[in-house]
């Protein structure tokens, strides 16, 4: 796979090498390799606080960030067709870890990082994402995607943008995904993904393709897993 074109390319072994940042839908095999993939379970199996205190790396791993209340935790619970694999939480900012998933049918690892911006404090953010975020993302090797999630309901918020100026300077590739879409009329989606679009393509480390989804209806689900049953064998 190609790196993105943009901001002079990328060593060879930083996070997310081998990322099509040009990106496009996926086909029913691809679908298909998703399907199988979560039909066998995955568990929870390891919590670190800090970077001393990560798991060996093992297989592919896939990130999942966002500001809290994003709906991070129950999008990877719809992902899994688990119901509280990750632990929902109605309290911004309780998880202040990260979060490990294996999954029994292939090497592929989930990894839920802490919720951002709940204070709303760019230095709290740059302070967080700065220490064990950043350092987890640009330095694992065996990471191999970023979704970074916004929420389809309202604007972009200054944490968002805080966190993407973050990932470019630190040439950490990822890719945007809305959330909560069932609960915005197609009129107002159809804007919200093309602010999603011009937004990434303003972002050099930044995939291309922006995923719409839904936990509660199943939207952008099967795209997901697809994505992640990439990494397999990548």
């Amino acid at each position: 796979m190609a790196h993105h074109a943009q901001g002079g390319g990328a060593p060879a072994d930083r996070p997310g090498e081998g990322l099509n940042f040009a990106g496009g839908p996926p086909t029913p095999d691809q679908i298909e390799a998703g399907r199988r993939l979560f039909a066998s379970p995955c568990e929870f199996f390891y919590a670190a606080q800090s970077l001393e205190g990560l798991p060996p790396p093992q297989g592919a791993e896939v990130a999942f960030a966002g500001r809290s209340n994003v709906g991070k935790s129950s999008l990877i619970n719809a992902v899994t067709g688990r119901k509280a694999l990750a632990r929902v939480s109605h309290q911004p900012g309780r998880t202040r870890q990260l979060n490990f998933f294996a999954c029994a049918a292939a090497p592929i690892v989930l990894v839920d990082m802490p919720g951002y911006g709940y204070a709303e404090a760019p230095k709290e953010i740059k302070r967080d994402w700065q220490g064990l975020m950043l350092d987890y993302l640009r330095g694992r090797p065996n990471l191999r995607r970023l979704f970074l999630l916004l929420d389809a309901r309202v604007e972009v918020k200054l944490a968002d943008h805080t966190v993407m100026e973050l990932l470019d300077h630190a040439a950490v590739p990822f890719q945007l995904v809305l959330t909560k879409a069932d609960a915005v009329k197609p009129p107002a989606l159809g804007r919200k993904q093309a602010e999603a679009g011009a937004l990434a393509a303003r972002h050099p480390a930044a995939l291309g393709r922006v995923v719409t989804t839904s936990s509660a209806g199943g939207l952008g689900i099967e795209e997901l897993r697809a994505a992640i049953a990439g990494f397999v064998t990548a």
